[in-house]
């Protein structure tokens, strides 16, 4: 089981069933409930194969940051792949994109799957020796620190625009250095909702592309695309068994229990954990 930000944006008062990012076995099928499985009920839509070369424990560190991330990259920004994983020749000549978070759950296997599946020059923002070097070893061409100036850093690297952006932090925080860094007609994706009224206006000169991501879109509103996880899943699982992506374990903390939740949970609120934190068994 993974633990992610998602469980400590929003306080439940009531009984709740854990967690978003599971890896398990299917022990048996009902006959009459073929998307349904023994002991824990799930829409066969919005899983998928587990990676063979992985634990328990590693492979549920990925579905929810995997989803997040593939769709952010290639549903919503619509950066194309080919069926084979391979960038296509309609991929931007010399493109890049800027990943805000890049040692985070999400951008952990965004970075990977932007290296492997793409052409894109994937530039990733961390703070610290040990974030830095994380997102360095996943593959990430430059790394720029987020609590100082983002704009300079960019420039100094050749980079004064990018065509991308992913926002995987608050937005508010950094509206002001996308606006400067965001190339016309470039395009933008936000994962965290926020309730600061922002200047979106100052988007339209460029011409800039803004569009949400949202994991459970397509399972809460049942939509008719909704399979298309079932497939991402697959192949992320694919990719995995070929070494093309890691697991983004960062850290585990043992046992399912109330105690290594708290730590889990304190790890988290502290912002310092990279890639996800795990616990596993009972």
């Amino acid at each position: 089981m993974a633990q992610d930000q998602t469980q400590r944006k929003v306080p439940h008062w009531s009984p709740k069933v854990l967690d978003y990012d599971v890896a398990g076995v299917v022990f048996a099928v009902e006959p009459d409930a073929p998307s349904s499985k023994l002991y824990h009920a799930v829409d066969e839509r919005i899983v998928g194969r587990k990676p063979a070369s992985l634990s328990f424990a590693d492979a549920a560190a990925l579905p929810l940051t995997s989803i997040t991330a593939w769709e952010a990259l290639f549903h919503r920004l619509g950066v194309p792949t080919s069926s084979a994983g391979a960038a296509t020749t309609s991929t931007k000549k010399n493109a890049s994109v800027l990943i805000l978070n890049g040692a985070g759950g999400v951008g952990s296997i965004a970075i990977q799957l932007a290296k492997q599946l793409t052409d894109l020059t994937v530039i990733a923002t961390a703070s610290r020796p040990e974030s830095e070097a994380w997102v360095k070893d996943l593959g990430a061409d430059h790394v720029v620190n987020h609590r100082g100036d983002i704009v300079s850093q960019l420039s100094a690297l050749g980079f004064p625009q990018v065509d991308y952006i992913l926002v995987f932090t608050d937005l508010p925080p950094h509206f002001d250095t996308i606006i400067e860094v965001i190339k016309p007609q470039g395009k933008i994706c936000a994962i965290a909702s926020f309730q600061d009224n922002l200047p979106f206006q100052k988007l339209f000169a460029k011409s800039v592309t803004f569009v949400w991501e949202l994991m459970f879109t397509r399972a809460v509103f049942n939509t008719e695309d909704i399979i298309e996880q079932h497939r991402l899943l697959n192949q992320v699982s694919a990719l995995v068994d070929a070494k093309r992506l890691r697991t983004t374990v960062g850290k585990t903390f043992g046992t399912i229990n109330a105690a290594n939740l708290k730590l889990a949970h304190a790890a988290l609120e502290a912002r310092t954990v990279v890639g996800k934190v795990v616990l596993s068994g009972f």
